[in-house]
């Protein structure tokens, strides 16, 4: 019974924070922000958590991600880095400890521009984190 609780406040919880974004995305703003995102190669790179894992947040911002930015050019409209806080399930183990996102024009552009420096990145995971990361290659429609 108490799971079924809080499952149905977590919908419920789902469903009012799904309708205020719809609320917001009537600003001319956020259109626009959707709009210039449509057609764009997003890269996400994520760092799971477990026990014993460690990731340097402040390495990771100041030093890999601008490394790594540095080597995309003009073919990189933007990128973010995420903090994980918790899991969207009560008492259960955060997912991942960070995830970067890079917006790129082009996959084929991003790839060439990476794979000479492919080692580098690699050898740079050491400096910040002890884990190892999952990328998603995906494709912003909306």
């Amino acid at each position: 019974m108490k799971f079924k609780l809080v499952l149905s406040f977590l919908l419920l919880t789902t469903c009012f924070v799904a309708f205020g974004q719809e609320q917001q995305s009537g600003n001319s703003k956020n259109q626009n922000a959707s709009v210039s995102e449509k057609g764009l190669i997003k890269i996400s790179i994520m760092y799971p958590f477990a026990e014993g894992k460690t990731f340097n947040m402040e390495y990771y911002e100041t030093k890999h991600m601008p490394m790594v930015a540095g080597f995309l050019g003009s073919n990189l409209v933007k990128y973010t880095i995420e903090k994980g806080l918790s899991n969207g399930i009560p008492d259960q183990p955060l997912q991942y400890m960070a995830i970067g996102t890079f917006y790129v024009k082009s996959l084929s552009d991003y790839k060439a521009a990476v794979a000479p420096h492919r080692d580098a990145i690699r050898a740079d995971f050491v400096n910040y984190t002890n884990t190892i990361p999952l990328i998603f290659v995906s494709e912003v429609v909306k």
